[in-house]
């Protein structure tokens, strides 16, 4: 374990874990800016021209499929990675020019990333030794951050010794060591369980809350996105499709392939008769109409279009009605207090809903008429935008 040199006199750990929340206290309000930027690993352009602002003191989250161009984004802020052209900025300053080591840029990788050679303590300190901070200073630094991230007296144990979601703690304790402007986090919870997960999830929130930290969380894991992150960019092919806080994504997607990608959300074949009195007139696939109330002019009538609705506004009804259409019934799977049903239109369209399970799960006929419930606000979108994820 790091300990203070001869003759000097420790603070108790409490005094640590009350200067590292100042000093935090004392570096917020930093702002990241992304202003233009591009990569390309020869002809392949993984970022095109992203622009992009992180407010002080916010969890932002990358979200989007492999390939999508969010790890080349992290990858670029850290310094790892040269842009083609554009500007990172912190607080409105170019940090282009500098060097990894010199951003005050804190990363958590995928795999933590930790040298199995040294022990918790030793890789916590490794950043400041680099740095040429004091013997005293290290040690005091080291001793606050166990205790911030729970693992006092874990000091003296070697990597191996520690379950996934300990080495998770001691690589989050090493990035906060140097006081980052900005931390950043790249798939930091992939490779545990998903209890474990979960709990490291909070443990982080937790923590980027207590310091304030402005920081980036790259993920592919949407629920991870929806629960841990202030606002969350939907990126696809290099581009950001849609930026918003997780309830603007998810009730108001900006197209299909956020509609699809953010949750489950089932696409409905119709066509655009018209638009009065604040609804859209719709004739669906079986040719029932239905009134859609929308604030946005839909496509022009005689469109075809898409209505996406989420599986939880999807009502199942016995007997046909105004604004329900026939569906053929599937499976129904029981998942705690819900039921998870699947059902089709007669062109073979897949549909899935979800319903509050109280008991057994009720018996049904194989078919039944399917109605969107009240207060539902499903999103409709021209079929020619149709992108699947």
């Amino acid at each position: 374990m790091i300990v203070a040199a001869e003759g000097e006199t420790q603070i108790n750990v409490a005094q640590q874990v009350e200067h590292l929340e100042n000093t935090a206290s004392s570096l917020r309000g930093h702002v990241l800016d992304v202003k233009g930027l591009t990569i390309a690993y020869g002809g392949f352009v993984a970022l095109a021209g992203v622009d992009l602002q992180v407010q002080a003191g916010e969890v932002l989250a990358l979200l989007g499929p492999s390939g999508c161009g969010k790890t080349s984004l992290l990858r670029a802020i850290a310094g790892f990675v040269r842009q083609r052209s554009g500007q990172v900025l912190i607080d409105g300053r170019p940090i282009d020019g500098l060097p990894p080591e010199r951003r005050q840029v804190g990363i958590v990788f995928q795999n933590y990333a930790l040298f199995p050679h040294m022990s918790v303590a030793g890789n916590i300190a490794f950043g400041l030794e680099a740095r040429g901070a004091r013997r005293r200073e290290i040690a005091e630094r080291v001793d606050g951050l166990l205790e911030l991230v729970q693992l006092g007296g874990f000091a003296d144990r070697r990597p191996a010794q520690l379950s996934g979601g300990q080495q998770q703690r001691v690589a989050l304790a090493r990035a906060l060591a140097i006081e980052p402007r900005i931390l950043l986090l790249d798939e930091p919870f992939a490779a545990l369980d998903r209890a474990l997960r979960l709990d490291m999830q909070i443990e982080i929130k937790r923590l980027q809350r207590r310091l304030g930290l402005t920081t980036i969380l790259v993920t592919h894991d949407q629920d991870e996105a929806m629960s841990v992150a202030d606002r969350i960019a939907v990126m696809r092919d290099g581009s950001i499709e849609q930026l918003g806080t997780p309830v603007e994504v998810y009730d108001r997607p900006a197209n299909l392939f956020v509609a699809g990608f953010i949750g489950t959300t089932n696409a409905l074949p119709c066509t655009v008769l018209g638009w009065s009195n604040g609804a859209a007139q719709l004739r669906m696939q079986d040719g029932g109409t239905l009134a859609l109330p929308t604030e946005v002019p839909p496509p022009a009538a005689g469109h075809n279009a898409i209505l996406a609705v989420r599986p939880e506004h999807l009502v199942l009804h016995d007997e046909p009605g105004e604004g329900r259409f026939l569906v053929t019934l599937g499976l129904a799977l029981p998942l705690g207090g819900q039921t998870i049903r699947e059902a089709s239109l007669g062109d073979g369209t897949a549909l899935r809903l979800i319903e509050q399970r109280h008991g057994a799960i009720p018996r049904r006929s194989s078919q039944a008429w399917c109605g969107i419930a009240v207060g539902a606000t499903p999103t409709l979108f021209e079929a020619s935008s149709r992108k699947d994820p």
